[in-house]
């Protein structure tokens, strides 16, 4: 959960020159950071070598090589040689670095340019380190906007990684056990049934289940000074959550009330309790009964495959009140609380926003020999930085990495919410993600969402993957037909205006020699959110090493005009919310769409297939190309 916002404020000044901030100035001033009081030892990183900026058609490309220690990389930019660099923001709302190149810059307008440079850093909460020697580069108003795609069927490959499968996000469980809410539909009823189609369609294993100790479950209260725990609506939401297929993942938090050092400070609609408990000792008693009472209702076995995650980001002020000595002391509770219930159970954090506090954990652990069985953090608007070498300065280099949030914006009715444009960000990111971190999970899985009210209309921007209704975003496809990849990666040579940057691909073979290939044209450039004509670009996809003979070829689109649910509603007239014909009208539009009808082309004795179409942006496409029958 991160900043909520409904927009950024216009009058924010960006950061000074001499601090690189890998974060936009209004998330820090939103945010109002918790203290940092238990910094672990800063880690300075050289400038990347080998960095090239390349202009093309309204989009300069930056690349650079790695930097051995990097947890990510900050692009920048400055109008003239000697003028001050600034953090490129493409207006996402949240970290500014990325995991490693290379990067698209289409902020500029075409023909315009400027000065890069990128500098390295060693975590979020460090200061980038130098950078490198600023580059030249310009935009093209016009040019030959060509992207070249060449697979070979036959290459060796490697297993596909797929880090959407075991997490996604959702709003506190307590809503499954609600019943009518927003355009008159059963919450509880629709949540469960958009956790089944991320179980059976998306190959989903865990749900993160936030805010498992607000009041609004009643776990806790004090009678004669004593606690007294009721996890009997835990039992009733976790029931209905198995039922779907899906596990939890046991978000520890809010506070009671009983419990609060101070029950007045509060977030949300809904008055989550973020300050630190006013008896650490009972804290961990409650945990440790909670963790009890799960193993009795649900068995040992069962319970051992649901990590257990401490707090919800509390580096943000907005969601803990205590500095991050007290958030320590509270993961120290939490973490031995529920290793005395089974040793053998998982438990992490720090479940932080923006990346943060990753190295401050271990370096706590490292001295206090307290258990981190995984990393938890969140981000937005970027693929998720690379943790690993965060991770090995502390000899962890194997511990599992959960981004248990993650999403294309943090803002709330946010218009690219509900647009085609996340469908290649979020294709984007977990491409990145692939094989470097162990579970991606995007926030969240349905519209039905409280933070700040009810739902008051269809498309209102909401953080779902799916719409009330559970109706199919574009960026639910964007999950689902990276879902439908081959089970081995091919390598995809890629060349032209954008090629990699703008325009990325992602291809696979089965066992039975069916070619999958998911193709993407997006920017990170929020600001671009409802597409960019100059940004389109002509692609021709090679497919060498195919059997000789017949193949039928299979193309899915998400765009503008394909897999678009909010344009149907449009074109039935839109509004607030559907009447009965509406959402019958609604379900029968709500299908994953081909740009063409199915063709059957032959392959001759050479074993090349060659395509070629169009793919505006933002688009993405699935090609399969299959023997044919």
């Amino acid at each position: 959960m991160s900043t909520r916002r409904a927009a950024p404020p216009s009058d924010v000044v960006p950061a000074p020159h001499a601090e690189r901030s890998a974060r936009i100035a209004w998330f820090e001033e939103l945010g109002s950071q918790t203290h940092r009081d238990a910094a672990a030892p800063a880690v300075s990183l050289p400038a990347p070598r080998h960095v090239t900026a390349t202009g093309g058609r309204a989009q300069v490309t930056v690349a650079w090589d790695g930097v051995e220690g990097a947890a990510g990389y900050l692009v920048q930019r400055a109008d003239s040689r000697d003028a001050d660099l600034m953090p490129i923001d493409n207006r996402g709302g949240d970290v500014l670095a990325v995991p490693h190149g290379p990067f698209v810059d289409t902020t500029l307008e075409p023909g315009a340019g400027g000065w890069y440079a990128v500098s390295a850093l060693s975590s979020i909460d460090a200061p980038a380190g130098e950078p490198s020697q600023p580059l030249e580069a310009t935009s093209t108003v016009t040019g030959d906007a060509t992207v070249s795609v060449v697979i070979d069927a036959q290459a060796p490959g490697s297993p596909l990684a797929r880090p959407w499968r075991p997490m996604i996000g959702s709003e506190h469980l307590a809503l499954l056990l609600r019943g009518e809410g927003p355009g008159g539909r059963n919450v509880g009823d629709e949540l469960a049934e958009a956790f089944r189609i991320a179980h059976d369609e998306l190959g989903t294993e865990w749900v993160r289940a936030h805010g498992i100790l607000h009041d609004v479950l009643g776990v806790y209260r004090e009678q004669d000074g004593q606690p007294v725990y009721d996890f009997s609506r835990v039992d009733a939401a976790l029931e209905r959550l198995l039922a779907t297929g899906l596990r939890p993942v046991v978000e520890l938090s809010f506070m009671p009330e009983a419990l609060a050092s101070d029950p007045s400070q509060t977030v949300f609609d809904y008055r989550g309790i973020i300050s630190p408990p006013r008896d650490l000792g009972r804290w961990g008693a409650l945990v440790e009964a909670l963790v009890r009472h799960l193993v009795d209702a649900f068995g040992r076995e069962e319970v051992a495959r649901w990590p257990f995650e401490v707090w919800n980001e509390p580096n943000l002020r907005v969601f803990w009140t205590g500095a991050e000595t007290d958030y320590l002391a509270l993961y120290d509770a939490s973490a031995r609380a529920v290793k005395r219930v089974d040793p053998s159970f998982r438990v992490g954090g720090p479940s932080t926003a923006a990346a943060g506090w990753i190295e401050d954990l271990l370096e706590h652990a490292g001295g206090t020999g307290v258990p981190v069985d995984f990393l938890s953090t969140h981000t937005y608007g970027m693929p998720p930085l690379d943790l690993r070498p965060i991770a090995a300065r502390y000899g962890r280099e194997d511990v599992p990495l959960y981004w248990t949030e993650w999403g294309i914006s943090p803002t709330h009715g946010a218009p690219v919410n509900d647009s085609p444009w996340g469908a290649p960000l979020v294709a984007r990111g977990m491409r990145s993600a692939a094989g470097r971190l162990d579970a991606l999970s995007y926030w969240v899985m349905s519209d039905h969402f409280v933070e700040l009210g009810e739902p008051e209309a269809l498309f209102h921007g909401g953080f779902g993957l799916l719409a009330v209704g559970n109706l199919r975003k574009p960026r639910y496809w964007g999950v689902a037909l990276l879902e439908r990849l081959g089970s081995t990666e091919l390598e995809a040579e890629l060349e032209g205006d954008g090629a990699g940057s703008l325009v990325e691909a992602w291809a696979s073979r089965d066992d039975d020699g069916r070619i999958a290939v998911a193709m993407w044209n997006g920017t990170l450039d929020q600001g671009k959110w409802g597409g960019d004509k100059r940004l389109d670009r002509d692609v021709t996809l090679r497919i060498d090493g195919l059997a000789p003979g017949r193949h039928r070829v299979r193309h899915h689109r998400v765009d503008e005009t394909h897999s678009n649910i909010r344009r149907a509603w449009e074109a039935l007239g839109g509004g607030a919310w559907p009447d009965d014909d509406g959402w019958a009208a609604l379900r029968e539009a709500d299908t994953l769409e081909r740009l063409e009808p199915d063709r059957e082309l032959t392959v001759d004795a050479a074993g090349r297939l060659q395509l070629e179409f169009s793919m505006p942006m933002p688009s993405l496409s699935l090609i399969e190309v299959l023997p044919a029958a």
